[in-house]
């Protein structure tokens, strides 16, 4: 099979540099590298005249190449690509379009490691024409992506049954603690210790696990459904650190997390089993649950969109959002009766048994996805 360069399938139009003043309320969306990766919190607009070469439909490719790479087809409607975002144009070679997308995708880690800079990392135009990827007849790049697409499909499925699961566990809580009037109180009634991690030198975090290391979160281990993001960027750090100068910052099985700095606010964990102990980063708060409540309800209760709101409302920073433990151990939430918290607390285990199930589904299709990249284009 022969392979062609990048540079030689399509010409890439670069967006462009929006400035704050540009930015209004009316208008077309500028799409930032944010608006893509869905980690905005905030769309901004421009109503003025722009070069035509800049605005974008559904179905355009998109490639990021600067801080954060990725290749996306754009769904949201007409509007205008900021600076650092290409838009491509199939001007050149006679090349399917999803195939081409999965083909770039395919090749994100060999873009990665041509990245330079000191403030913003990125690739430069030339190395990114450089990329070469197998180009077969079009009849076989139509079959190689209607085969991932399907794949794809059945993935996206599985994580939307893993949605759907966490939204009826939030239901739950809804129906038996919402629709009752029970005593509110503040989490520093209920819990025994409410504190924030610490931050080691960046020479004492390590990537790998050896014995007698002790895992170490941060923020993107956290998620907005409550589980534990561990399996990916994996830190630890010795004992020693553990047990010296972060031993204030100790966690342990049970204890729930929560994101204190952002954007974005609202994120958590209960910490699982699979480590006796752990530690955090100075932007995660530590809730110990005492025996005045289960630590799931307590997870759930402070997940409610209806308690959370006017708490990140009270957040202070406008670049970074900011919560200080004051307002943390000031945090009211409902306090049923044990037993009650504990029927909701087994039901919380028993969708967790399904979503196991799901996401062991889910693995086996996200292995076979990545062996079909590998074969078309490894």
């Amino acid at each position: 099979m022969n392979n062609i360069k990048l540079g030689e399938v399509a010409s890439y139009i670069n967006g462009y540099a929006f400035k704050p003043t540009d930015w209004g309320r009316n208008g077309l969306p500028i799409i930032r590298i944010q608006d893509l990766t869905g980690s905005s919190y905030q769309l901004n607009y421009y109503d003025g005249n722009y070069p035509k070469k800049i605005e974008i439909n559904n179905g355009d490719v998109l490639i990021s190449w600067s801080a954060s790479l990725g290749v996306y087809i754009w769904k949201k409607g007409k509007a205008l690509l900021n600076q650092h975002i290409f838009k491509v144009v199939f001007d050149k070679k006679e090349i399917d379009k999803n195939y081409f997308v999965y083909a770039v995708q395919f090749n994100l880690l060999t873009m990665m490691s041509y990245m330079h800079g000191a403030t913003m990392k990125h690739i430069t135009k030339k190395n990114f024409d450089n990329i070469e990827i197998p180009y077969p007849t079009i009849d076989q790049q139509k079959k190689m992506a209607q085969i991932l697409s399907k794949t794809e499909i059945i993935l996206l499925n599985k994580k939307s049954q893993l949605k759907k699961l966490d939204i009826l566990i939030k239901a739950r809580f809804v129906e038996m603690f919402e629709k009752e009037k029970y005593k509110v109180v503040t989490v520093k009634d209920v819990c025994a210790f409410i504190t924030k991690g610490t931050t080691p030198k960046s020479d004492e975090i390590y990537e790998k696990y050896s014995k007698g290391f002790v895992p170490y979160l941060k923020v993107y281990n956290l998620s907005f459904d409550g589980k534990m993001l561990f399996n990916k960027k994996s830190q630890f750090i010795e004992s020693k650190i553990h047990n010296g100068i972060l031993s204030r910052s100790k966690v342990y099985p049970n204890d729930v997390l929560m994101n204190i700095v952002g954007p974005p606010l609202g994120k958590f964990s209960l910490v699982p089993k699979t480590y006796d102990e752990w530690n955090i980063n100075q932007a995660i708060a530590i809730f110990r649950a005492t025996d005045k409540i289960i630590p799931e309800f307590l997870l759930y209760a402070l997940m409610q969109p209806k308690i959370l709101k006017s708490f990140i409302d009270s957040a202070v920073g406008i670049r970074q959002q900011n919560l200080n433990l004051e307002q943390c151990r000031n945090l009211e939430i409902p306090l049923p009766p044990i037993e009650i918290q504990n029927q909701f607390a087994s039901f919380v285990r028993q969708v967790d048994k399904l979503k196991t199930e799901v996401q062991e589904s889910l693995d086996e299709v996200q292995l076979l996805f990545d062996s079909l990249m590998q074969k078309y284009f490894g």
